[in-house]
């Protein structure tokens, strides 16, 4: 472990967001350091599945500054060159990522706050959390969990249908990576996939992606801006966007959703009306929760985990901003496109902030 070290700013999280935020520090001039607990580029996308692709093309899927490039024979990029882009716009743009630095806590210490790291202690004037959700991974207290003889894993875990060749696959979840992993599955041929959903999936229509619904998004945030009612955002529309994968297993008859099941047995899962699914591995697609531990030391979380913000910063330490934690921190700013904006807000407010 090295010793302490002072910056102006400290971004956790080296994904998306903390790019986002290290490419508008730098244009306020401000100094900043990036720790990152993954061991190379590409923050959570360096972990999704194999067939996993955007939901829209290149040009509107970049981080401020840089557009991403076209992906060679795909209108929608895979999860791989996503990777290939965040660690470009790293070296474009010089952002001061250390990789493979794990922080553990974030403190107050008079007019800094300090950054407790596996690697050494940073102080700094303010803090931006750009963690994400990735790591912090949701399955439901369903009973029964603890008796089913087969393998349980999360989205974060699965990779692709090779894994699970002949074997029946129990999907539970009824949204984007649901569907996307169920379809997945099915498409295989050689695997019996029983998708389940709290309510029936409602898919979006087929002809928009992730263009049209940051547009919904954005349409939204300025309704809610000018005190106009709520347009219901991207949630009135669907659940499901109907990428190709998607739309193919739906209308071959694959994607047939089952209500939840009551409980897991020793070799399958159990539904209301009595009947038994055999199963040999269960999928919780069930979502994530934000990962904040390392900011509990502060004391902001409020209600339901989340920390109360004005726009990106935090009410009970006006030192600390979030950044790309979805809606509650800004609309849009857990996608790539949408994270731009909330970035620059909160860069303009730390450079006004450390100027006082």
């Amino acid at each position: 472990m090295t010793g302490e070290k002072r910056t102006q700013v400290v971004i956790v999280g080296g994904g998306q967001a903390g790019l986002a935020a290290g490419y508008h520090l730098r244009r306020q001039g401000l100094d900043f350091t990036v720790l990152d607990a993954n061991p190379a580029p590409g923050g959570s996308w360096q972990h999704m599945w194999d067939s996993l692709h955007l939901f829209s093309p290149a040009e509107h899927s970049s981080l401020p500054g840089r557009l991403m490039p076209a992906q060679t024979g795909e209108t929608y990029p895979d999860a791989g060159h996503v990777v290939d882009y965040f660690a470009d716009y790293e070296k474009r743009y010089d952002l001061p990522v250390q990789h493979g630095t794990r922080v553990d806590a974030v403190r107050r210490d008079g007019d800094r706050l300090l950054v407790e790291a596996d690697t050494g202690t940073w102080r700094a004037r303010a803090v931006i959390s750009a963690t994400g959700i990735w790591s912090r991974p949701f399955v439901p207290a369903v009973p029964g969990r603890s008796l089913f003889g087969g393998r349980q894993l999360h989205t974060v875990n699965y990779r692709s249908p090779a894994d699970f060749a002949g074997q029946r696959v129990v999907v539970v979840g009824g949204g984007n990576s649901g569907a996307q992993i169920a379809a997945d599955l099915a498409l295989a041929g050689d695997i019996e996939v029983t998708w389940v959903t709290q309510r029936p999936p409602r898919f979006l229509p087929d002809d928009i992606d992730g263009r049209a619904l940051f547009d919904v998004a954005t349409a939204r945030r300025r309704a809610l801006d000018a005190d106009r009612s709520d347009t219901g955002g991207v949630a009135s529309l669907g659940d499901i966007v109907a990428v190709p994968p998607v739309r193919a297993a739906r209308d071959g008859g694959l994607l047939n959703a089952e209500p939840m099941f009551t409980r897991l047995a020793a070799t399958g899962v159990q539904f209301s009306d009595g009947t038994h699914a055999e199963a040999d591995a269960v999928i919780w697609c069930t979502g994530f929760r934000p990962a904040l531990a390392h900011l509990a030391p502060l004391g902001v979380r409020g209600p339901r985990g989340h920390i109360p913000t004005v726009g990106t910063r935090a009410v009970g330490e006006p030192r600390l901003h979030l950044l790309g934690y979805g809606d509650w921190t800004s609309p849009a700013s857990a996608t790539l496109i949408g994270v731009g904006r909330p970035a620059r807000d909160a860069a303009r407010d730390i450079a006004q902030l450390l100027s006082g």
